[in-house]
């Protein structure tokens, strides 16, 4: 029995080694490899020993040679290539034990050059894996030094040999080794292309995303449905969140903690949302963090029972201790003071969870699936000031109104279209969201609001296609209105709100979130 030994991580290399040799396998090996298992007295063969030609080229050619690859794909029960291999001298190689050159690590450094990049792109490990894993039936590949001491008891208890069902298993993973491996290279040439021509081009026209599970989930959307939860390798986002506490989280969970994240961390403000179905029914800014959770419970207490909260500060004990007097599915923040987590670890279910860069961006692109492909884009982050918009009324806001319109309508892109928020005071008072008509969101977010719905503002994702929302608005006593504009009738809404003396601003910008 043969193994072939050459890795980039040593982690374990030798102990793994040593006990191959206890069982009779005769070790081949390269370069760094080769050094450390014979610094370490461990008996093994050079490559060159076995090729007949030395390592060349500065390294870049050492395993790509007959008498390797056709010792790991000749198929041992095919006459014809046992006959060739006896012809040749080609040797059987049993056991591949194979990890890449570090090029992950190596793009990851700062400033780090592409000579440096392209001399880290692994050729012969690669090759020798796919080599391996293609004839698993008889050769066994090893990539995870995690591995080892799993491979080496099945060895040892199976004289020699492994499972053809483990030889499947370590293939599979051979391959999504090797598939991560060569996406990540793509992915670093994409932006190599993009910076060496000094040109912005849009989406490239082949992506490779590689995912990588995190955990399987409680269900899916419904009890029946299987899910997991996976990040993009390279991008970071709600993946990295740590759970604390609680019940394990459901495909739904993940949604809106999403939601209750992405909403929170745009506020520069302590900021709270309370999150049902991925839309806010209730989000707030304040003085501190439990000020701002109060006001965004206090919008709509009913919909909060069994919500999602997402909280951009700290968490303290004022404000765990106002969460802990409702049912709530989840929590998610930077963190939890030590005497708030024990107010809220009370609760067995209650999910309790930490995202330490929770006031960064994640992945500028942004994946959703259809049958039998995704659709991406790049996130809806785009910001306004009072210097981007436009007052298109003849009532002029003012600097407290006008930072109020900005705050509504920042909220606004994180509701379902059709999409209504009306605010006051840096909190919601109501939400009108995804129905079919402008004018049922409308009424629906009034409705909510109520008698606070007077001197309010009112944010709208799109344009009005006629006047009727100014009117409802302007029955209820909003003062203020901004919306994207763009319809062929914002002549109408202009006038009716000059008509009403309110407020109007144009954005420019729709945010339609579907």
């Amino acid at each position: 029995m043969r193994a072939l030994i050459s890795v980039s991580d040593k982690t374990g290399i030798v102990a793994f080694s040593q006990g191959l040799v206890a069982l009779g396998f005769e070790l081949i090996s390269t370069g760094g490899t080769l050094q450390v298992l014979e610094k370490n007295g461990v008996p093994v063969k050079s490559i060159d020993s076995v090729t007949g030609f030395p390592e060349m080229l500065d390294g870049r050619v050492k395993t790509l040679h007959p008498k390797i690859h056709g010792g790991l794909l000749a198929v041992r029960d095919d006459a014809d290539h046992m006959a060739t291999c006896v012809e040749y001298e080609i040797g059987m190689i049993d056991l591949v034990v194979v990890n890449l050159y570090p090029f992950e690590a190596t793009i990851a450094k700062p400033n780090v050059s592409a000579e440096e990049a392209i001399e880290n792109i692994d050729i012969g490990g690669p090759s020798m894996l796919r080599s391996a894993s293609k004839n698993f039936r008889s050769v066994g590949v090893v990539v995870d030094p995690t591995k080892y001491d799993r491979v080496l008891d099945e060895l040892k208890s199976n004289r020699g040999q492994l499972s053809y069902e483990t030889k499947a298993a370590l293939a599979q993973e051979a391959f999504a080794h090797t598939a991560r491996y060569d996406a990540l290279i793509a992915g670093y040439f994409s932006d190599y292309v993009v910076k060496k021509s000094g040109e912005k081009v849009g989406l490239p026209a082949t992506l490779s995303p590689v995912l990588r599970k995190i955990s399987d989930l409680r269900y899916g959307e419904n009890p029946h449905q299987k899910a997991a939860f996976y990040q993009v390798e390279g991008a970071s986002g709600l993946p990295d969140m740590k759970q604390l506490h609680g019940k394990e989280i459901s495909y739904n969970n993940v949604m809106d903690l999403e939601a209750a994240w992405r909403i929170s961390r745009g506020f520069d403000q302590p900021g709270a949302v309370v999150i049902k179905h991925t839309n806010p029914c209730g989000a707030a800014v304040g003085a501190s963090i439990s000020e701002a959770y109060q006001k965004a419970f206090d919008a709509d207490p009913m919909s909060a029972f069994g919500s999602i909260i997402g909280l951009n500060r700290i968490v303290d004990v004022a404000t765990a201790e106002a969460i802990s007097k409702t049912f709530v599915e989840a929590v998610i923040a930077p963190g939890f003071a030590p005497d708030a987590f024990e107010i809220l670890s009370v609760k067995p279910s209650i999910r309790l969870m930490v995202l330490e860069n929770f006031l960064t961006f994640g992945s500028g692109l942004m994946y959703r699936d259809v049958s039998g492909g995704f659709l991406v884009q790049a996130g809806d982050d785009l910001s306004l000031s009072s210097s981007d918009v436009k007052i298109v009324s003849k009532a002029k806001p003012t600097d407290a109104e006008m930072a109020e319109l900005l705050f509504a309508f920042s909220l606004v892109r994180h509701v379902k279209s059709n999409a209504i928020v009306v605010t006051r005071e840096g909190r919601t008072l109501g939400v009108g969201a995804g129905q079919m008509s402008r004018i049922d969101s409308v009424e629906i977010a009034l409705k909510k609001a109520g008698d606070l719905a007077v001197g309010a503002v009112m944010a709208s994702d799109a344009f009005f296609p006629f006047k009727d929302s100014v009117e409802l608005a302007s029955k209820s006593g909003v003062r203020a209105i901004i919306q994207p504009g763009g319809s062929t009738r914002d002549q109408e809404s202009i006038d009716a709100c000059d008509a009403h003396g309110m407020v109007m601003v144009f954005t420019g910008t729709r945010h339609f979130l579907h």
